[in-house]
Formats: structure tokens, C-alpha cells, sequence
């Protein structure tokens, strides 16, 4: 029996870990991770609505008309969360007269999901704009 090579262990591990990192979730995966929906909120949205979604953010005041009170939402709609409806709104397909919320191109980049907005349709969705919208969705308070 002949003695195993050191470098013929080294090759075959060097390119084991060389694979590695170009899968999802390997060690590159950090480096350009996607952040999260309240990650988004905070870079996003809080400047206007506030941290908490509550519509008191520092640059409220500078605007001709008020940010909405992401809590109450689900209140507003009945108790259901409009999902579909919120996403469209930060997307910028909800045009409103007197927008002032501006679109969020990064939002619409990158990682898709398929995302089912309840009629049994999985639709390819960005990811960051999903988790967004989640996490609006988290904020939400009871009604009173």
C-alpha cells in the first residue's frame, strides 16, 4: 500500500471549499446578505413614520401631508392585514393623488419569492418588498 500524498489531500480540500462559497447560504452568503424587513423599515420608512410605524418620524413635520399610521392598518381594513395592498403602496403601483411617499427601487431588486396573496396564485415577488411588508404587518395594534 502506497503512502497517501499530502498534496493530494490539499487539492481535493481547496476545491471542496472553493465550491462551498459559491453555494447560497456558504461562506459569501454574509458578506451580501439581504436585510431584513426591519432593517428596510428603519432605512426606509421610520424617517417619516417612525421607528414604530405610528406616523411621527423627524421629517413628518416637513411634509405637506401627514405619513399614515402603519399600526392601525388591519384596524382600518376590518381586522385583515391587506398584504397585497400595502406592498402595492410602497412598490408605488398604488398611485394616489398627492403621493408623497416616494417608490423604493432597492426594495424591487434582487431575490425573488413566490408569494401568495390569498387567491391560491404564487406570484414571483421581491423578497425585500415581502419581508417589508411582513413586518408592517407585525406592527399592527389591536382594535380598540
Amino acid at each position: 500500500m502506497q503512502p497517501v500524498k499530502p498534496f493530494a489531500l490539499i487539492v481535493p480540500l481547496a476545491l471542496m471549499t472553493a465550491l462551498a462559497a459559491c453555494v447560497p447560504g456558504g461562506p459569501t452568503e454574509t458578506a451580501g446578505a439581504i436585510p431584513t424587513g426591519a432593517e428596510d423599515f428603519q432605512n426606509y420608512c421610520a424617517a417619516c413614520h417612525g421607528s414604530g410605524g405610528t406616523g411621527n418620524g423627524e421629517a413628518a413635520a416637513s411634509l405637506s401631508k401627514a405619513p399614515a399610521n402603519l399600526t392601525t392598518i388591519a384596524a382600518r381594513n376590518g381586522g385583515t392585514f391587506p398584504m397585497t395592498r400595502v406592498m402595492a403602496q410602497i412598490w408605488g403601483y398604488a398611485q394616489e393623488d398627492g403621493r408623497v411617499m416616494p417608490r423604493f427601487a432597492p426594495l424591487l431588486d434582487g431575490d425573488l419569492v413566490l408569494f401568495d396573496s390569498g387567491d391560491g396564485i404564487a406570484t414571483p415577488t421581491p423578497v425585500r418588498l415581502v419581508q417589508l411588508g411582513e413586518y408592517v404587518q407585525s406592527l399592527q395594534v389591536p382594535k380598540n
